[in-house]
């Protein structure tokens, strides 16, 4: 290499340090995130390449949203970068006295790029960044669900608390029922043919007329027993409402993003050999993809456990060892899924054939049988494994295929 352009990235600017073959600072100096200091950039970068004949290589800390727009630049001028994690870049700047500015970090980011061997970022389709941006946008959802529900649960049990108890709580019915009777003297207002007319009426899902009548029945009779806390006329009531109103909008919201996400993957083989898996479904498969994004970036599975936060840690100093653990370093909501995704599988059990779920069985069967847990991440770690190798061959899981794997 001969020039390196260390960047030291911080809210709305960074501060940069452009170093020569002979490891000598020749700038330094501050650029703003506009479109002039990116295009000042690029010049000095495209006046360095005609100079030495070949590009700088630049290095830059990922900070979260505000090396984006550094990140984006780059891109769009077909730039090659590297940018490093956070914790790994702390690391190979250590030193026993050091001086912590943005100045400083910019000069010892560019003076250990001389030393070590950083392989320039993989960049990956925009597909996989929209993916991404969808699969949290899901789990936003997924999050401010759970606060509204626990919300509308602590005044249910000031209002109506028996609706609970008569109707499953995850149900697009409960929630409607919520919506018209959040208290039983609104209820008892009304006749057994009016309430179940409006549960028709009302109700987003098909609902019959006899389940109607059947639950205005039960409704009833619950209201007449009931002892709320609250009047009806208690403004705790509209806020009950309300909840209600907003989750079921979210829900909705949950299945358009899933669709969206399935009709961008169609095409893509990583959909359809993550969908040939028993136990996962639409849902878990784009999740999926947008939190592994691009698996062709991985050399081997053992990076992609790495990746995922389920690689060994071992600790063993002199007389001092303690039990092996995973890592947890790598991202959260992959593992996150990847868990909740076998636990599927194994519920799963006696419709499908799935050589994960015997893995499971196995390892709790065995003399030393496994924690649950531990034989969960034992399954994890062997479906990443799996999943690099149907990826990187293209092809579709089967069954019969998978047990002399599993067998060896």
């Amino acid at each position: 290499m001969k020039h390196v352009i260390a960047l030291d990235v911080s809210k709305g600017k960074s501060t940069v340090a452009i170093y020569d073959q002979y490891r000598q600072c020749q700038f330094e100096g501050e650029l703003s995130h506009t479109r002039v200091d990116f295009e000042q950039l690029h010049k000095r970068i495209e006046e360095i390449k005609r100079i030495d004949g070949q590009a700088p290589e630049i290095v830059f800390e990922a900070t979260g949203v505000y090396s984006k727009p550094v990140e984006a630049f780059l891109r769009a001028y077909g730039h090659t970068y590297c940018r490093m994690n956070p914790l790994e870049a702390n690391l190979q700047m250590a030193k026993m006295r050091r001086n912590k500015t943005d100045i400083s970090d910019a000069h010892e980011l560019a003076k250990t790029h001389f030393k070590m061997e950083r392989e320039p970022t993989y960049v990956q389709d925009d597909y996989y960044e929209q993916m991404r941006a969808l699969t949290r946008y899901y789990d936003e959802i997924d999050e401010e669900i759970t606060l509204l529900k626990n919300r509308m649960h602590a005044l249910l049990h000031s209002s109506f608390p028996e609706l609970e108890t008569l109707i499953t709580p995850r149900s697009a019915l409960f929630l409607n029922i919520v919506q018209l009777y959040p208290h039983p003297g609104i209820l008892l207002a009304h006749s057994k043919t009016m309430i179940k007319n409006r549960l028709k009426a009302n109700t987003r899902k098909n609902l019959s007329l006899a389940r109607a009548e059947e639950k205005a029945q039960l409704l009833l009779e619950a209201a007449q027993n009931s002892y709320p806390a609250i009047k009806a006329s208690d403004i705790r009531c509209d806020q009950i409402r309300d909840y209600a109103t907003r989750i079921m909008d979210l829900v909705e919201k949950k299945e358009t993003l899933v669709k969206q996400m399935v009709e961008m993957s169609q095409e893509r083989k990583e959909y359809h050999v993550f969908r040939s898996i028993p136990g996962v479904g639409d849902t878990t498969a784009c999740r999926l993809i947008g939190e592994l994004g691009d698996i062709r970036r991985f050399q081997n599975a053992k990076q992609l456990n790495a990746y995922v936060g389920i690689d060994i840690m071992r600790y063993r100093s002199g007389n001092t060892q303690y039990r092996d653990r995973i890592n947890k370093r790598g991202n959260k909501e992959l593992r996150k899924i990847l868990y909740f995704m076998i636990c599927t599988m194994i519920t799963l059990r006696s419709k499908t054939n799935n050589h994960l779920v015997d893995y499971y069985d196995k390892l709790k069967t065995q003399p030393q049988r496994k924690p649950h847990k531990v034989a969960i991440v034992a399954c994890i770690n062997k479906f990443l494994k799996m999943a690099f190798q149907l990826m990187t061959h293209g092809t579709l899981y089967d069954y019969e295929s998978a047990l002399p794997a599993q067998k060896s």
